[in-house]
C-alpha cells in the first residue's frame, strides 16, 4: 500500500494544501515536521493520533523533524474560550523533557530529529521579528482566523496580544525549518491548520517557494461526542507514572480503556492507533463479527495500542494480568504479584476507606463510603459491607475493572 493509500484508509486525511494525495508518494524532499507545545508533562491519546500519522509517513521513508515548542509553550496555543495561564519557565522545561521521551518512543526512527523552537527564538530581537515576520501579515488576514473571531466576537472573552501573535511564531518555525533543513511539509491536527498556513505564507512570500500542510481529523469519543484531550476533561495520558502534575494513566487503565471500546468504534481505532496492516485488521474484524462475544477486535486494539505506547513486554504483561483478574475464579496473590507494578499497591493494616482513596480507586472518603454502601467494593472476592481494616494481603476491587493490591 502506498503512503497516500494508507493515509486515506486509516483516516489520516482532513484539510490539506495538497490537491492530489498521490503526490505524497513521489514527493521530494521526503521530510516533514510536526510539533507539540509542552503545556503538560504528558501527551494524550489525542496527540497520539497525530503521532501515529507521523509514524505512517516515517514507514514510507519520510524523514521527521519533531518539534517540542519551548518558545511557543511559553505563550500557549490560543483556546476557543479563553486565555491560557502562563506557565513558569521551570515547568515548561520539565514538560519538554517528558514530551521528548514520549515522542521518541512512538516514532521509532534512526534518522529522527528532535528540535526545540526556543533554540532559534531565544536570541531573536523583537524589532527584527516585527520587520521580517510581522510586516508580512495584514491585520485583516489575522483577524479572519477562526480562533480570533471566537475570542473577540460577541460574548467572546477577548484575546491578549501574546496569544494573538502565536500563529506568527508558529509560522516562523516552518520558515526556519525550511531554511535550515529544507522542510517543505507540516503535519498537524485539523485544529492547527489555520496556524500552519502562516508558515506556508511566509515561505511563499520570503523564499518564493511552495510548502504544504497535511492534517488529520480530531479524534472524537464515540460515547460522549467530545474530542479526546486534557481541555475536555477526558484525557487518557501516555505517561504511566506521575511526573509531578498528576497527568498519567496506569498501563492497566490504559489497556482497559481500549478493551472497553464499543463494537461500532473498534475498527476505526484499530486503523488509527495500531500499526496493524489492512489484511490483519480485515481478518480481525471478520473473526470478531463471527464471535462478537469473544471481543477479538477489542483485545487486538488494546494490545496494539499498549505496545505502541508502552512496549511489547508491558502489553503482554497487562494482557495476562487482565486474563487473571477477569477469570471466573479469584486469582491468588501469588498469581497477580508478578504483575504488581501494573496496579496500585498499598500496605496492609489499613482501613478500607483509606485504602480506596490512597490507591486511587476512589476520589474521596465520602465516595469510598458511597461505593461500599452500594456494594461496589470487594476484597479477595468478598463484598465489603462495612469499614473494615484490610489486615491481610489480597486484591481490592471497585466495580468491574478497578483494582489495587494490598500487601
Amino acid at each position: 500500500m502506498k503512503l497516500s493509500e494508507e493515509l486515506l484508509w486509516r483516516g489520516f486525511s482532513a484539510e490539506t494544501t495538497i490537491k492530489n494525495p498521490a503526490d505524497l508518494d513521489t514527493r521530494e524532499p521526503k521530510n516533514f515536521y510536526w510539533g507539540a507545545d509542552p503545556s503538560a508533562d504528558s501527551l494524550t491519546i489525542g496527540n497520539l493520533a497525530a503521532l501515529m500519522m507521523c509514524a505512517c509517513f516515517v514507514r514510507h521513508d519520510y524523514k521527521p523533524y519533531l518539534l517540542v515548542g519551548g518558545a511557543t509553550g511559553q505563550i500557549g496555543d490560543p483556546k476557543d474560550n479563553g486565555e491560557r495561564e502562563l506557565k513558569p519557565l521551570e515547568e515548561v522545561e520539565h514538560n519538554k523533557k517528558c514530551l521528548k521521551a514520549q515522542i521518541e518512543k512512538v516514532i521509532k526512527c534512526d534518522d529522527a530529529n528532535m528540535v526545540d523552537n526556543y533554540d532559534w527564538f531565544k536570541d531573536m530581537k523583537y524589532l527584527d521579528f516585527l520587520r521580517e515576520i510581522g510586516k508580512n501579515f495584514s491585520m485583516t488576514q489575522l483577524l479572519d482566523r477562526q480562533f480570533v473571531q471566537d475570542r473577540i466576537g460577541e460574548g467572546g472573552s477577548g484575546i491578549s496580544y501574546a496569544e494573538f501573535s502565536y500563529s506568527l511564531i508558529q509560522g516562523y518555525d516552518f520558515l526556519h525549518l525550511y531554511r535550515e533543513h529544507g522542510v517543505t511539509l507540516q503535519l498537524c491536527g485539523t485544529d492547527q491548520y489555520g496556524n500552519c498556513t502562516s508558515g506556508t505564507h511566509l515561505i511563499r512570500v520570503l523564499e518564493n517557494a511552495t510548502a504544504d500542510i497535511w492534517s488529520t481529523p480530531l479524534i472524537i469519543d464515540p460515547i460522549t461526542g467530545r474530542k479526546f484531550g486534557k481541555s475536555e476533561g477526558n484525557a487518557i495520558w501516555l505517561s504511566s507514572k506521575d511526573n509531578g502534575q498528576g497527568n498519567f494513566t496506569s498501563i492497566f487503565d490504559f489497556y482497559q480503556f481500549w478493551l472497553n471500546q464499543p463494537d461500532e468504534s473498534v475498527e476505526y481505532f484499530l486503523k488509527i492507533y495500531t500499526i496493524l496492516e489492512k489484511p490483519e485488521i480485515d481478518d480481525i474484524m471478520a473473526r470478531h463479527r463471527e464471535h462478537p462475544e469473544q471481543r477479538i477486535a477489542q483485545k487486538a486494539l488494546a494490545a496494539g495500542v499498549t505496545e505502541v505506547v508502552h512496549g511489547p513486554d508491558e502489553a503482554k504483561a497487562v494482557s495476562e494480568l487482565t486474563a487473571f483478574l477477569f477469570a471466573t475464579k479469584t486469582p491468588s496473590l501469588t498469581e497477580i504479584e508478578q504483575f504488581a507494578y501494573l496496579l496500585p499497591t498499598i500496605s496492609a493494616n489499613i482501613p478500607v476507606v483509606d485504602a480506596l482513596v490512597s490507591s486511587g480507586l476512589c476520589a474521596s472518603k465520602s465516595e469510598a463510603r458511597k461505593f461500599i454502601t452500594q456494594g461496589a467494593i470487594s476484597f479477595n472476592g468478598n463484598k465489603v459491607t462495612s469499614e473494615i481494616t484490610l489486615d491481610t494481603p489480597g486484591l481490592l476491587k471497585r466495580g468491574k475493572n478497578k483494582f489495587a493490591i494490598v500487601k
